[in-house]
């Protein structure tokens, strides 16, 4: 069998999730292959650009700047990303030269696919959703807009009051190519899932649940005191984790970590513990979250990543909506806990009070109380650690999400082509 896994990057977030999938395949004898428009990895099998004008045109990165100029000609500025899929792509005689059996959709958007391409692949169809964009007028996150459900227009995210707005262009030209379209839908998370099968566009459509995957040799435990040791860390300090994010993305909710951290800073914890940012260097005029800040820097290898996570306490993701972050599960596999809100997929990896802790959404109070929960008790908390590391050897390993794919692949393949749902089907 051969499959094409194809995505805009192999290294952003989304593109991390399908390269690691793609590795999976390969260790369990599947021929993989990736089509992508930015590749960071050194893999043979990942395909970008060949030619000069390709190439150019992805390192200044026109086509995600030509893809947003109708939002900028209408004046609409959406507050959040907001793709809109309509510069032709040339994929067709690419995926052709490569002959792959089966097509595996990732994040495309970013001027790297356009919509009407889609119905123009020969190959059956899967399509693996890291965020809403797939189903909806444009937006990757719906912000608790429910327009998507029918044909989305006047859209709050464009500031829009008219139906015949862009995202409701979208929406339809989605409706107008994919009518016809035998595709299967994927989804890491049960919570993406519901979703889909609640919108307009995916509503018949085979959908199965099939948690991203990851390398547990990789992302491992490490004992603690070694990694500060490498990284520079306290020793003395319980450390408290979290990725460097955009305060103008009110998705990521930063602004409820800040208020968050300062009530526990209030309340005695600045001399137990420190926290520590990996990401981002310090910035000129840096965050007073209360705690003395380490600021680690980017970082590009997993080997550092892993070190990161297994020196720190527990790591808190205070998203107001999310997939299957990959940050949160790359934390339970080195058996760090995790501290969220209970919201879009953080329940599938993390098991309240079990190997973290799942706050109310959006109390400050309460996500406070959860990061205070999982330090203050020793015990408790190598409990907690034990069943993190656990939980990712039972349920989140690429070799576990491959074999999923490839049952699926395979029943999509066959003459009869029934249904022997990998995964959990909706």
């Amino acid at each position: 069998m051969n499959v094409l896994l194809v995505s805009n990057d192999d290294g952003g977030g989304a593109g991390r999730a399908a390269y690691r999938l793609h590795q999976g395949l390969q260790s369990i004898a599947v021929k993989s292959q990736m089509l992508v428009q930015y590749k960071n990895t050194d893999d043979r099998a990942v395909v970008a650009s060949q030619g000069y004008l390709e190439k150019a045109i992805a390192k200044l990165k026109l086509t995600e700047y030509i893809d947003a100029l109708p939002l900028q000609l209408n004046r609409q500025h959406p507050k959040a990303d907001f793709s809109l899929a309509w510069i032709p792509d040339g994929r067709l005689s690419k995926v052709a030269q490569l002959a792959p059996d089966v097509i595996n959709l990732h994040w495309v958007c970013h001027g790297y696919l356009q919509i009407e391409t889609i119905p123009k692949f020969n190959q059956p169809l899967v399509w693996t959703l890291h965020d809403m964009w797939p189903f909806t007028g444009g937006c990757h996150y719906n912000q608790e807009c429910d327009r998507y459900t029918v044909s989305c227009g006047a859209c709050p995210q464009l500031d829009s009051s008219k139906d015949a707005d862009l995202s409701r262009w979208v929406w339809q030209r989605k409706a107008k190519a994919w009518k016809n379209l035998n595709l299967t839908i994927v989804t890491p998370s049960i919570w993406l899932a519901k979703c889909a099968k609640s919108s307009s566009l995916f509503k018949d459509l085979r959908v199965e649940v099939i948690p991203n995957g990851i390398d547990p040799q990789r992302y491992k435990p490490i004992d603690r005191q070694i990694a500060r040791e490498i990284l520079n860390l306290p020793g003395d300090k319980q450390l408290i984790l979290f990725g460097a994010m955009s305060a103008s993305d009110r998705r990521k909710g930063f602004y409820l970590l800040e208020q968050a951290l300062q009530s526990l800073s209030e309340s005695g914890w600045a001399d137990r513990a420190d926290l520590v940012v990996f990401g981002a260097s310090e910035p000129p005029n840096p965050t007073d979250f209360g705690f003395k800040t380490h600021y680690l820097g980017k970082f590009a290898d997993e080997i550092s990543l892993a070190l990161i996570y297994a020196a720190a306490d527990v790591f808190v993701a205070p998203s107001l909506q999310d997939n299957l972050p990959n940050t949160v599960m790359e934390a339970i596999a080195c058996a760090t806990p995790c501290v969220a809100f209970k919201i879009g997929g953080m329940s599938d990896m993390i098991e309240h009070q079990q190997n973290g802790y799942l706050a109310e959404p959006f109390k400050i109070e309460d996500l406070a109380r959860g990061i205070a929960w999982v330090l203050e008790d020793g015990e408790r908390h190598q409990k907690l650690c034990d069943r993190a590391r656990q939980k990712t050897e039972q349920e989140f390993t690429q070799e576990i999400q491959a074999r999923h794919y490839l049952s699926l692949f395979n029943d999509l393949l066959s003459p009869t082509n029934c249904s022997t749902k990998p995964g959990t089907s909706f």
